[in-house]
């Protein structure tokens, strides 16, 4: 009885709270899964010292969230996310993951992989890019994965994958890819030649192009560099002379142009070499005009304001030097005998017939003959 009751009550708790997520932790490792649940967001109530996280068969995008929630998981060693709704991959998308050795981001819908998408796995070993939409990659994007082993990239839309060195793999995957076997597939296949990369399926990883009927391994194809190196010299003997006549018919028709006037004459102009020189010729001649043209207008007035300067009020005592002047000048008449008259008498008498000042202050510095204007 004890023990039914015991049963009971554990199979109560199970009904009452259901088990979401399965943890298998062990002594060296703690594992999270969490599969097939239709989750758009990575959960944020996980353990932080999970070490493999399995989220597979979902619907996460890997938004801004998901990638902060991530970044936690600092012991973190695998990392599934296959089959899931991931378009793109940003910049720093696994930052801070320094532990993690492997990587599975496959059957999503990336198409567009930035160049430092993996920056930070420092540790990282295999890399699963298989079945996606990728159509452009470059070894770039790979610099920063120091530890890489092992890439997959088969199942996508790429044409080429140039190589840069230094690339160094194990196992390299690239069967599904529509490769075409040009020159812009030469450094990918010498590296495959001169490294010692393993391909795995190479004898299904044929180029598409040409279209024969006849299946070339891309390792394989015969793909001539002395032959890359002539199409690249003739197609830059084919751009350089187009460049060159273009900018010369451009060079033409702009000078053209500027010597010929609105009536259809041509007008004298210099060389283009010496435009320089014709510009500041022009420049002087338009500055040094200019200032004549000012100078003209400005003198007069300059003048009268030098002139204006020069004048200078009466003084009160030259009243008196008139009245003394005029005192001797009567005494002299008086002498002469041409007046017998008191001088002081005569004096009173001019006085008493001057006329009543006007208001104005007669200045004897003005010219006489705009008096008698």
């Amino acid at each position: 009885n004890m023990k039914l009751s015991w049963l009971v009550i554990w199979a109560g708790t199970l009904v009452l709270n259901p088990v979401t997520a399965v943890y298998n932790i062990t002594s060296q490792t703690v594992t999270y899964e969490e599969s097939g649940k239709n989750l758009s967001d990575i959960p944020s109530n996980l353990f932080q010292n999970i070490t493999k996280l399995s989220l597979k068969n979902n619907k996460i995008t890997l938004k801004d969230t998901d990638k902060e929630i991530l970044q936690r998981f600092i012991n973190l060693i695998e990392l599934y996310l296959n089959e899931n709704m991931i378009t793109v991959l940003y910049n720093n998308s696994f930052c801070n993951l320094t532990k993690l050795v492997i990587l599975d981001i496959s059957n999503n819908r990336i198409s567009t992989v930035h160049k430092a998408a993996f920056a930070g796995l420092e540790q990282l070993s295999v890399l699963n890019l298989s079945c996606n939409t990728i159509t452009q990659l470059d070894s770039d994007v790979f610099t920063s994965l120091n530890s890489l082993t092992v890439l997959n990239l088969q199942y996508n839309l790429l044409k080429s994958f140039h190589i840069k060195l230094p690339f160094i793999l194990i196992k390299i995957v690239l069967a599904g890819n529509p490769w075409t076997c040009s020159c812009e597939l030469l450094d990918l296949q010498l590296w495959l030649n001169a490294s010692n990369v393993t391909m795995e399926n190479e004898n299904n990883t044929t180029c598409t192009f040409p279209n024969t009927t006849e299946k070339f391994s891309m390792k394989t194809a015969a793909i001539q560099p002395a032959d890359c190196k002539t199409e690249n010299a003739s197609l830059e003997n084919t751009v350089t002379p187009a460049i060159k006549l273009e900018s010369s018919a451009l060079l033409r028709d702009l000078t053209s142009n500027n010597i010929t006037g609105n009536n259809g004459t041509r007008e004298e102009l210099p060389l283009l070499g010496k435009s320089w020189t014709f510009l500041a010729g022009v420049l002087g001649f338009v500055l040094s005009t200019t200032l004549l043209i000012f100078t003209a207008i400005k003198c007069p007035t300059w003048y009268r304001y030098l002139i204006s300067y020069s004048h200078h009020r009466l003084q009160e005592n030259d009243s008196e030097m008139f009245e003394q002047e005029f005192s001797a000048d009567m005494g002299s008449s008086t002498e002469s005998g041409t007046n017998d008259e008191d001088p002081t008498e005569i004096l009173k008498e001019i006085h008493a017939y001057a006329p009543e000042e006007d208001g104005f202050i007669e200045d004897k510095y003005i010219d006489s003959y705009v008096t008698e204007e």
